[in-house]
């Protein structure tokens, strides 16, 4: 199976724009301390009103499940983060902290700081959006290399996720096609069955791809795409698509990788959990709220994006995600999930899939055998009279033709005395 864009877009720009080991190095010069470089490389938290939501809640109370690479074991900025966790891949750790993948394996990782890292102090190091939730890592493996299919590994994930307890799940990862197995049908609708908040990435145009893909493309998932710093699409790490609900930071990002490192990254990959923190900070601090009403505050608390020209916008969706107005705002309620409803669309779609079985009206009858078949006579030749020409046709065509002959010797006879009672004698 191709690997999913999201994925390998996000590691291209990664790999080759690592963090070095002094960026947080610094001394103090002063009684001041020096602002720290990594949370001053953060932009998204003061320009995205996460900052400001902190003043509320920091997302203490709920769960946000990981659904990637795995999140690593080893970095400080993880510690009291993850709670649970399980690979699907049959290539993981039982408890999904043993990144998964040749190439990919530090991407989980990278997705999970966004989400929720501790950072490394009370004002340093990386800090995720909602740095008092808790996170469940589901390690997953792309390519052949996996044993276990890709859709499977996906709606188990998505099963598992929500059986543990996960108020929000983030899916950073694409397949490039609009379509999707229909396995995933039952494992999106547990999820929403169950009240959960399902963030994915739109994909990455750096790859090629323009139009969303699965599972963005699933009615009911808040669907992010990117913008570079200014607020604007990021022609290299966007696609686009009718389903996109919202838009967040997919460049200049920071990363914490398995090993701790930090990087720099691109990519709806990163796009995405900073949703998904923001969805958490929604219901920690609206815990009365089903995941209808926190996708909704969401996107009707969004700040219209500087080049969209509709709402929703194929590029922007309903626009910039605002954290602090998300939480804070008085947003009508909704009955319905605004991003749609995966169980029409089964009903539509599905419909000769999703019928029931005819059930049975009455008990099994027995019937009766028939009786065996009499034994055909022999075949006779065609050419010979059977008892039926015989009958019908040959007899009564013998009969006719006599009676004919007899008649015709008759009119003949009386013909011949006739004529020889009228001659006159000879003298």
């Amino acid at each position: 199976m191709r690997r999913p864009l999201a994925v390998a877009a996000s590691l291209a720009l990664a790999s080759a724009m690592a963090w070095t080991p002094a960026l947080g190095a610094t001394a103090p010069t002063s009684a001041t301390p020096e602002p720290d470089p990594v949370r001053e490389a953060q932009y998204w938290l003061d320009d995205y009103g996460i900052t400001e939501a902190w003043e509320t809640t920091r997302g203490a109370g709920v769960r946000i499940a990981i659904i990637d690479t795995g999140i690593g074991r080893g970095p400080a900025e993880f510690t009291g983060a993850v709670v649970g966790g399980t690979d699907v891949s049959g290539m993981g750790a039982p408890d999904g902290r043993a990144p998964v993948g040749a190439l990919d394996s530090n991407h989980g990782s990278w997705v999970g700081s966004l989400a929720g890292a501790r950072g490394t102090g009370a004002d340093t190091g990386m800090i995720g959006v909602a740095p008092e939730a808790e996170l469940l890592s589901v390690s997953v493996g792309f390519g052949s290399a996996a044993s276990v299919p890709f859709t499977d590994q996906i709606a188990d994930a998505v099963v598992w996720a929500v059986d543990n307890g996960a108020d929000v799940i983030n899916l950073s990862l694409t397949t490039n096609v609009p379509d999707w197995d229909p396995s995933w049908d039952s494992a999106f609708s547990y999820a929403f069955d169950n009240d959960v908040v399902v963030v994915v990435a739109a994909g990455n145009r750096g790859n090629g791809t323009t139009r969303v893909g699965a599972p963005a493309t699933i009615p009911g998932v808040l669907t992010v795409g990117g913008v570079d710093p200014s607020g604007r699409a990021s022609l290299g790490a966007s696609t686009q698509g009718i389903t996109i609900g919202v838009s967040a930071p997919s460049e200049d990002l920071l990363g914490v990788s398995a090993d701790g490192r930090l990087v720099t990254w691109d990519g709806t990959s990163g796009a995405a959990p900073i949703v998904a923190g923001i969805a958490a900070l929604v219901r920690s601090a609206h815990p009365d709220l089903d995941a209808n009403n926190v996708i909704n505050r969401i996107i009707r608390t969004t700040r219209p994006a500087p080049q969209a020209t509709a709402s929703p916008d194929p590029l922007y969706g309903y626009g910039l995600v605002d954290a602090a107005a998300a939480v804070s705002e008085s947003v009508p309620t909704v009955t319905a999930n605004p991003m749609g409803d995966l169980e029409e669309w089964i009903r539509l779609f599905r419909r000769a899939d999703a019928a029931p079985a005819p059930s049975v009206t009455a008990a099994p009858v027995v019937v009766d055998p028939l009786p065996p078949a009499a034994e055909l006579p022999p075949e006779a030749s065609p050419l010979l009279p059977s008892e039926e020409t015989l009958l019908y046709g040959t007899v009564p065509l013998v009969v006719l033709t006599g009676t004919a002959i007899l008649g015709a010797l008759g009119v003949t006879a009386a013909v011949r005395r006739i004529r020889l009672a009228s001659r006159t004698p000879s003298r």
